[in-house]
């Protein structure tokens, strides 16, 4: 039988194997770095919550998984706002409250959109929404929503900076650098596991 054909009857030797397994863990590395790539580009990363304008829905230092997608904003959606949109050069995190076209109203301590309270299940029993936190000034009730432009508000209603003043003001749909999907708190819980939050509104 001709040499070559010995060669290709003999038994694969160790050296052959571990060249082979080499390539394959290779593989599957480049196919796993690609997929993480697409996921963190186009579908979620994650985001670090810095303050407590969110309590009790987010606490500060919370680690928030965010998408991009996001085709229309709705109210009661967390997003994330671009540091542009401020004066204290940060990313913000705010609920949507009304969109472009709606009329906002603040008084006797609720919100109203389009002349009815808006139902505000994740705010603590008895808190009251005021036009503006007392350090900042604040616009003129009833306004409108301008095209384009959504109103956000912090569940942390006596403690945060949002549309409610100046500084923040409405926020345009392009500064808005994706929604919050869900919460996992892995660095600091007491709990050892993670702890998720699917449903943070």
């Amino acid at each position: 039988m001709p040499n070559g054909t010995n060669e290709l009857m003999r038994p694969r030797q160790d050296g052959d194997k571990t060249l082979v397994s080499c390539y394959e863990l290779a593989e599957v590395l480049c196919s796993a770095v690609l997929a993480i790539a697409v996921l963190f580009t186009f579908i979620a990363r994650f985001a670090g919550v810095v303050g407590t304008s969110m309590v009790p829905t987010l606490q500060n230092r919370d680690w928030l998984a965010v998408t991009a997608y996001l085709p229309q904003p709705a109210r009661g959606d967390i997003v994330i706002i671009s540091p542009r949109t401020n004066r204290f050069h940060e990313p913000l995190v705010k609920r949507v409250v009304a969109t472009g076209g709606q009329v906002v109203d603040i008084r006797d301590g609720l919100v109203y959109v389009d002349g009815e309270a808006i139902p505000e299940p994740y705010l603590p029993e008895g808190v009251r929404t005021e036009p503006a936190p007392p350090y900042r000034g604040s616009p003129e009730y009833p306004l409108t929503v301008p095209a384009g432009r959504v109103f956000v508000l912090g569940d942390n209603r006596g403690g945060s900076a949002d549309s409610r003043v100046s500084d923040v003001g409405f926020i345009r749909e392009d500064d808005i650098l994706g929604r919050v999907v869900f919460r996992l708190n892995p660095f600091y819980s007491k709990d050892p596991k993670f702890h998720f939050t699917f449903r943070v509104s």
